[in-house]
C-alpha cells in the first residue's frame, strides 16, 4: 500500500462473478465503445490514478469546514482515504445544488456526477473522485443505493424549498444525511442493522441541526426548513421569517425543534460504544459537534435568523479532546 493509499486494482470491468450488487443500468460489455463523460466539477482530465485521484479528495476535505470531522485522525489511517473519497462525492454533488458558479447548470451537474457514479461501477472513470471512489466500493462492497440517495436529495433541494411536515423533513434526512452514515459503517464493516437504525437517528439530528444553524443563510435564498405544521403552531408569521425579524413566537419554536433534536442525539447515542475504537472516537466527535450547535442556536435563540452561530478551532479542539477522555474511560471500564 504505496504512499498510505490503497491499493489500485487495474481491471477494467467488474467481473461477472462479483456481487451484484455493482449491476446498474447502462453497464458496458467488453468490446462496446467508451463514452465520454464530462467533468461538471472542472476537474482535470489526468491520467488520474487511485493514488492521485485519493489525494484530490482529501484536499476537498481538508479545504471544507463542517461541525464534525472528516477523516480524522481518530480514523485508522487506511481507511482515511475511502472515507474522503466519499466525503468529495458528496461534497462536490452539493456544491453543483448550492454553489452560485453552478447557477443555471445545477440539473445537468447532477446529472453528469450521477452518469460519472454509474460508470464507475463498471469501469475506471477518468475523474479524480470516481477513481478513488471506485477503489472504496470495490475494497468495501459497497452498494450503489445509498450513493445514488445522496444525488436524490440534491435534487429534491432544486425544487423542493418549503416541508409541511417534520415528516416530510426526516423524508429529506433519509437521502441527504443518513446514507452517509450507511456508508461510512459500510467503509468499517459494519453492516449490522441495530447500528444502522443508531446511524440514522445521529445522522438525520445533524443535518436537522444544520438547517437550525443555517436559518439567516438559507432563510434568504427561500429555503425554510422549518415544517410548515410548527411554525403554524406556534404562531410564527411568514412574513417575520422571510424578514429576518426576530421574534418570542420564532424563539419558542426553536426551543422545541432543539429539544426534538436533542432527543435525536440521544436515540442515536448508543452506537459511538457499538463500534471499531477509531470510528468510535470518530463519531464521538462527530455526535458532540452536533449537540454544540445545538448549544449556540439555543443561545441564540431568535437572533439565529440573523446570525449564524459557529464553532470555532478552539471548540472543535475541545470536542476532540472531550472524546478522546470519554473514550479512555470507556476503555478502562471495558466498554470500548
Amino acid at each position: 500500500m504505496p504512499n498510505g493509499y490503497p491499493r489500485h486494482r487495474k481491471d477494467p470491468m467488474v467481473a461477472a462473478t462479483e456481487p451484484r450488487l455493482y449491476c446498474v443500468g447502462g453497464s458496458l460489455a467488453p468490446g462496446d465503445a467508451e463514452v465520454d463523460l464530462v467533468a461538471p466539477d472542472g476537474a482535470p482530465p489526468g491520467p488520474w490514478t487511485a493514488e492521485s485521484g485519493y489525494r484530490w479528495c482529501e484536499r476537498i476535505a481538508a479545504s471544507h469546514h463542517e461541525n464534525f470531522p472528516v477523516a480524522s485522525r481518530f480514523l485508522p489511517t487506511h481507511l482515511r482515504p475511502h472515507v474522503a473519497a466519499i466525503y468529495a462525492f458528496a461534497r462536490t454533488a452539493d456544491d453543483f445544488a448550492d454553489e452560485p458558479r453552478f447557477e443555471g447548470r445545477r440539473t445537468q451537474s447532477l446529472d453528469a456526477w450521477e452518469a460519472l457514479l454509474e460508470g464507475c461501477y463498471h469501469r475506471e472513470v477518468q475523474h479524480p473522485v470516481f477513481i478513488a471512489l471506485r477503489d472504496t466500493v470495490r475494497a468495501h462492497n459497497i452498494p450503489i443505493g445509498p450513493l445514488q440517495a445522496l444525488l436524490t436529495s440534491f435534487r429534491m433541494d432544486l425544487v423542493k424549498h418549503r416541508y409541511g411536515t417534520f415528516r416530510e423533513l426526516l423524508d429529506l434526512c433519509a437521502h441527504s444525511a443518513n446514507p452517509v452514515g450507511q456508508l461510512v459503517l459500510l467503509v468499517h464493516g459494519h453492516r449490522e442493522p441495530e447500528l444502522h437504525r443508531f446511524s440514522d437517528e445521529v445522522c438525520s439530528a445533524l443535518q436537522l441541526a444544520n438547517f437550525l444553524q443555517d436559518l439567516s443563510v438559507d432563510i434568504p435564498r427561500g429555503r425554510v426548513y422549518l415544517p410548515v405544521e410548527d411554525l403554524e403552531h406556534f404562531g410564527v408569521r411568514t412574513e417575520d421569517l422571510l424578514a429576518q425579524r426576530p421574534t418570542r413566537e420564532l424563539a419558542e419554536l426553536l426551543h422545541f425543534e432543539i429539544a426534538r433534536v436533542r432527543a435525536m442525539f440521544h436515540r442515536g447515542r448508543p452506537l459511538v460504544r457499538k463500534v471499531s475504537p477509531g470510528l468510535s472516537m470518530e463519531l464521538d466527535a462527530t455526535w458532540r459537534g452536533g449537540m454544540a450547535i445545538l448549544d449556540r442556536v439555543e443561545a441564540l435563540g431568535a437572533s439565529t435568523l440573523v446570525t449564524r452561530p459557529t464553532l470555532g478551532r478552539g471548540d472543535m479542539a475541545g470536542i476532540a479532546a472531550r472524546s478522546l477522555v470519554s473514550f479512555g474511560r470507556r476503555f478502562l471500564r471495558g466498554d470500548a
